[in-house]
């Protein structure tokens, strides 16, 4: 019986997004895409809202009127990303199509698709911390383990600026090394917590109830250059640090900040006698994502850099 490839690719696919909620240590970030507006296209509309404080009350004319200022500001979706792949009808027939194509896909989730996610989003998130600016919420120059510091001071600080003027929950997304400093500090005192994504719940170190996501280095960078997957030097696809890029020990953001949008994520399989291009079986993957942080909410970000102000 012939393999139902549309079957086999939504079996894949929902493989993959849960593969991607486990592995995206930003999948956190995920949640917020309800905010946004979108009617199609590369177009989505963030939402911008300002509000009057409290007034006196009188016992005669009641209420003093405020105003709620709601916009949409519009921004453009740029991060369209696909990989083709084929395999041998010699070496995977219908038999062993699914094991096959599942090792194959599962991987290039794992090793190229979520990372790249992974660091995109991070270094967007440090950009717009860079670009605000705002007084003592970046901090250039640490690094951890080194003499005379402490992991444990540095994140207490950085909850403590955000927390000056915003009082919402918290999350931290830190390097190995950083999270290695702040255990060692703590020895066996550090609690550990609950912190859901995608409807998965792990266990992460937490500090003054914010949870500590722990993330490769190579995805805490403040820039990072995409690879178009055709022009020479860049066929190899996937991302690399950027050239003038530093290393970020750790950020501390409102957890409603990050706006992760995805609006298409899917996959195609066309078998060896459907595929026009050559005699194989063809998979082919697409992804259609953006970050961006809420204007009203990245001055509470803080953000911790290894090399000094350049």
């Amino acid at each position: 019986m012939a393999i139902n490839t549309l079957e086999k690719a939504a079996l894949f696919q929902k493989s993959l997004d849960l593969l991607a909620v486990q592995e995206l240590t930003t999948g956190w970030m995920d949640k917020n895409a309800g905010q946004v507006k979108y009617s199609g296209g590369k177009e989505v509309k963030i939402p911008k809202m300002e509000l009057d404080g409290l007034g006196n009350y009188d016992m005669d004319n009641g209420f003093e009127r405020g105003s709620v200022k709601l916009e949409y500001e519009t921004r453009e979706m740029t991060q369209d990303r696909g990989r083709s792949f084929s395999l041998d009808p010699r070496e995977v027939d219908e038999s062993n199509f699914v094991p096959e194509a599942s090792r194959v896909m599962g991987e290039f989730q794992r090793t190229r698709v979520i990372p790249e996610i992974d660091a995109y989003r991070i270094s967007k998130v440090a950009t717009d911390v860079i670009a605000a600016d705002k007084a003592g919420m970046i901090e250039y120059g640490y690094t951890p383990g080194a003499t005379d510091t402490s992991a444990l001071r540095k994140l207490k600080e950085a909850i403590k600026a955000s927390r000056d003027s915003y009082l919402g929950p918290l999350v931290c997304q830190a390097t190995s090394d950083f999270i290695l400093e702040l255990e060692m500090e703590l020895s066996d005192r550090i609690r550990v917590a609950d912190f859901a994504k995608g409807g998965i719940v792990t266990k992460v170190p937490m500090v003054d109830g914010v949870p500590i996501i722990e993330t490769s280095s190579d995805r805490m960078v403040t820039s990072i250059k995409i690879n178009d997957g055709k022009t020479e030097g860049q066929k190899q696809g996937g991302f690399e640090k950027g050239t003038s890029a530093k290393d970020i020990n750790f950020f501390v953001s409102p957890s409603t900040a990050p706006i992760a949008v995805t609006k298409l994520d899917n996959m195609r399989i066309f078998d060896p006698n459907t595929n026009q291009k050559a005699n194989a079986w063809l998979l082919d993957y697409r992804r259609f994502h953006d970050l961006w942080t809420l204007d009203n909410q990245i001055k509470h970000v803080f953000l911790s850099i290894k090399e000094a102000k350049s």
